[in-house]
């Protein structure tokens, strides 16, 4: 079965799952994942790139939208407006993983969403480079339902004090029922915006500006036609000779489409 495989596409249920099974499945097979931590990205590379070169796989990690399609964005402006500033604003939408750190609290079940705040997303947008911090870009707005007993001031600090993920923001908490949770807060919506505001000319006096956004229904769907785009990816490197670990950096735009280069150049560029 296992030459049955050409690419094993990877998505762990925490941070702590892929850095353990990327590096082992890639020695056997050619592997994509979607590792998201950023601060130990370049550790989780290593580790699968000599896993992968062991047996000539191809291994392409932190494939999503942030990392990924996100990385790409900020790469590529960087690229062009070396003189400049580089800005991540994540929603309006829903945060799994920021949803599961509120589950771990005591009393209660479900929600969380980040939302950017309008005056600094403008302020970004009109070119003038501002100095933000984590606060002032971001507000989090939490949707709670309560266990019977639970007590909502504990919960209410909990969440708020919580560090990593809420102690630095602004954290609003709304007690509501789970029948309106269910109703209006079911889905898992995000989406977000990476810009880069950057200066040329002379005397620096010509700003330009740089926007990517996305904005997503589901979450988890997208971040699936991601990855299944960089293990098409995956599958024509392989095929060609090559080996170890890969980014999103690493792989030329024509290798995800469907469409051969010929029809590229025809339809799309």
């Amino acid at each position: 079965w296992k030459d049955k495989i050409d690419v094993m596409i990877l998505c762990g249920g925490s941070a702590t799952d892929l850095p353990e099974q990327t590096p082992k499945y890639a020695e056997m097979f050619n592997v994509i994942d979607s590792f998201d931590t950023h601060a130990r990205i370049p550790e989780h590379f290593a580790n699968v790139d000599a896993a992968a070169k062991k047996n000539g796989h191809v291994g392409i990690i932190s494939v999503g939208w942030d990392p990924g399609m996100f990385s790409l964005n900020r790469m590529y402006a960087n690229a062009i407006l070396p003189e400049g500033r580089d800005y991540t604003f994540w929603g309006k939408g829903v945060s799994q993983g920021h949803s599961d750190a509120i589950r771990r609290v005591e009393g209660v079940k479900d929600g969380k969403q980040y939302i950017p705040v309008e005056a600094a997303l403008e302020a970004v947008r009109n070119g003038e480079n501002p100095e933000l911090t984590t606060r002032q870009k971001h507000t989090r707005e939490c949707f709670v339902v309560l266990e019977d007993g639970a007590d909502p001031v504990k919960v209410e600090e909990t969440i708020k004090n919580m560090p990593n993920y809420f102690a630095d923001y602004d954290t609003t908490v709304h007690f509501i029922s789970e029948e309106e949770l269910k109703a209006n807060h079911s889905g898992i919506p995000h989406g977000g915006f990476v810009i880069r505001s950057g200066k040329t000319g002379w005397n620096l006096e010509n700003n330009h500006v740089i926007e990517y956004s996305l904005k997503l229904d589901s979450n988890p769907e997208f971040t699936s036609c991601v990855i299944v785009a960089y293990a098409r990816a995956a599958y024509r490197l392989y095929k060609e000779g090559q080996s170890g670990c890969k980014t999103v950096f690493d792989i030329a735009p024509a290798y995800l489409s469907a469409k051969d280069g010929a029809e590229l150049r025809k339809s799309l560029l």
